[in-house]
């Protein structure tokens, strides 16, 4: 298996750091706010390349965050006069509930840093230990030029960073570029700590939730490509200083989402929230991997009603197949696959998610099943390969976070679907229209 490595700009071999497991962390969100699609591009790919893992046979220890102390929570708590921690519990569960809606899995660690901020404090008390960080007037900073290895995600150069620097001058820090760790106030949600009553800084968290959780380095660190400079990369400073290692193995970053060619932004004002998309989100889904994670995507509606369509025409053949077996009553789903036409295309599927999770070609290879499947329920009775068939379907569809909700039929609906098909058979077809809208009435076509 194949991985993309933005740290060392290469693919690689994915060995993880100890056999049969993988351990994955994913920066999750700011909560003052629901989340846009672009939000969701992250959500709906590392969680398919947990389930791909899982899938291998990997036991998967997944963790993704929740900030819930921020100068924007607490601005939005001031606004609607109320507490911040409400205000980010509010979120929090906003969040949980379009996760669910994408298809994507909430079984996770979800560390918030309200309940880490003992562990920040001492992370950063440790930093200060070994001379990497430094106290002035209760803020604590970080020593950017002592970490060689500073600007290696982003590919920049410290002394271009320095020179290229926009960064207000702040006469307290050693150097521009020193980033905070911690930060004294007197306003909003605050903790007391050996450097003066504050909160920490947004890179700290993150790196001193993963040592708590995991307690060494990690497979994986996730996120999207605007994480990479400032946050990724100073996650990285803080965890060489204090562990000599860059917090992963392997860092992953998806692209971006944008909207008519522009980048989605709650602060442009130009986003559409998860929960505001009137449409069929296991399309959305198939939208967002039909683009490798890597490269960015152009939301529009007319890209998006495409994959609806195609999502529809995937739901209607594995439905048929379901009811054609229910209706003979020799559904199962333990068969052995043993035919060569699906174990190619398992092949296929496999080998496209083992070139760094390329979704494009693994759906091309669901587009290929589609087709084996339909000209299987045309001319073939075999129940026994119409089961494969199922299995192979729905075990793939779950890779992708793709789930279609197999309801066996009822003896009136068995009994209406047979009625349809003696009709037909018997070219009554006046007949078999009335019984084939009560079936479409019924959502079982």
């Amino acid at each position: 298996m194949k991985i993309f490595n933005s740290y060392t700009n290469a693919l690689e071999t994915f060995v993880p750091h100890r056999a049969g497991i993988v351990t994955m962390y994913v920066c999750g969100p700011t909560v003052y706010n629901y989340i846009h699609i672009g939000n969701a591009r992250p959500v709906v790919f590392f969680d398919t390349a947990r389930r791909y893992f899982e899938y291998l046979g990997y036991s998967v220890k997944y963790a993704s965050n929740f900030t819930d102390v921020d100068d924007q929570i607490i601005e939005k708590a001031r606004e609607i006069n109320e507490n911040e921690l409400q205000v980010a519990e509010f979120y929090i569960n906003a969040f949980l509930n379009d996760v669910t809606s994408l298809g994507s899995k909430t079984d996770y660690i979800q560390p918030r840093v309200t309940q880490y901020m003992s562990q920040i404090i001492d992370y950063i008390a440790e930093l200060i230990r070994l001379d990497y960080a430094y106290v002035v007037q209760g803020d604590v900073y970080f020593r950017v030029n002592k970490i060689a290895e500073y600007g290696q995600l982003s590919n920049r150069r410290i002394d271009d960073l320095i020179s290229g620097s926009r960064v207000e001058i702040n006469p307290l820090k050693e150097s521009p570029l020193d980033f905070t760790l911690w930060k004294k106030t007197s306003g909003g949600i605050s903790w007391e700590s050996p450097f003066s009553t504050g909160r920490p800084g947004w890179h700290t968290e993150c790196v001193a939730m993963i040592d708590d959780i995991f307690g060494e380095e990690i497979d994986i660190h996730g996120g999207g490509t605007d994480l990479m400079f400032p946050h990724h990369e100073n996650e990285i400073a803080q965890s060489i200083a204090s562990h000599a290692h860059p917090v992963a193995r392997y860092w992953m970053h998806n692209g971006r989402l944008n909207l008519d060619g522009e980048k989605m932004s709650k602060s442009l004002g130009n986003f559409i929230m998860v929960k505001d998309l009137n449409k069929d989100l296991r399309g959305f889904r198939m939208f967002l991997l039909s683009t490798h994670y890597r490269s960015p995507i152009n939301y529009s509606e007319e890209a998006l009603d495409v994959y609806i369509k195609e999502w529809n025409r995937i739901e209607k053949t594995v439905q048929t197949l379901f009811h054609k077996l229910d209706l003979s009553d020799s559904f199962q789903l333990d068969v052995l696959v043993e035919d060569t036409a699906l174990l190619r295309i398992v092949a296929d599927f496999e080998e496209a998610m083992n070139q760094d999770f390329n979704t494009p070609n693994a759906l091309t290879a669901m587009n290929q099943l589609l087709k084996v499947t339909n000209n299987y329920l045309r001319s073939s009775q075999d129940a026994y390969l119409l089961n494969q068939n199922l299995v192979i379907f729905v075990r793939l569809l779950s890779v992708l976070g793709l789930s279609i909700d197999l309801q066996k039929l009822s003896d009136e609906d068995k009994a209406l679907f047979r009625n349809w098909e003696d009709a037909r058979k018997n070219k009554d077809f006046a007949q078999a229209d009335i019984y084939r809208q009560e079936l479409v009435k019924k959502e079982l076509l």
